[in-house]
């Protein structure tokens, strides 16, 4: 049985962002589509979410304003992220702080850095080159020590994003 997506009788912002973010595929897809994943099935292999699931999840972003569904080549959609989405670029850059600091003992996992002047950009989204804030449109990701490397075995879009790379590039 699934769990209600609404916290029924609960007055708080935190609440009603969860209703949007706080299902488990949720921030990995908006963390893709920062990354420069677009294509459905690229969400899908990198992800290894059901595609059902997927579908669900990708249908339900697009509704909520947080991912748009564009043209892409030939007959195909792609998606990307919306004003609203890119706002959650600030979570993204939180949570994976958080993780790399509790849960990266071989240490942080990807390395944000400001593209035109190569400082790191700090978890609150300064630069420790010039200290100006960063946008995201102005971030490289860069491996960290803690990242490992591609294995044969890794898809394509796994082994892209193991490279450095401008943030909302897409991949192909």
């Amino acid at each position: 049985m699934a769990l209600p997506r609404e916290y029924t009788g609960q007055a708080c912002s935190i609440v009603r962002a969860l209703e949007i973010v706080g299902e488990r595929w949720t921030l990995l897809i908006v963390r893709d589509a920062v990354f420069g994943v677009r294509r459905f099935s690229d969400f899908l292999d990198h992800l290894g979410i059901p595609r059902a699931v997927l579908t669900e999840r990708l249908e339900f972003l697009v509704g909520e304003d947080v991912l748009a569904r564009v043209p892409g080549p030939g007959k195909r959609s792609e998606y990307e992220l919306t004003a609203k989405g890119l706002a959650l670029w600030p979570v993204v850059r939180s949570l994976s702080a958080w993780g790399d600091e509790y849960y990266a003992p071989e240490g942080r996992r990807r390395v944000f850095v400001h593209d035109s002047c190569g400082g790191e950009v700090s978890p609150a989204g300064e630069c420790a080159g010039c200290g100006e804030r960063v946008p995201v449109a102005d971030t490289v990701m860069t491996p960290g020590p803690g990242l490992p490397p591609p294995s044969p075995r890794d898809s394509a879009i796994t082994t892209a994003l193991a490279r450095a790379r401008p943030l909302l590039q897409p991949l192909h």
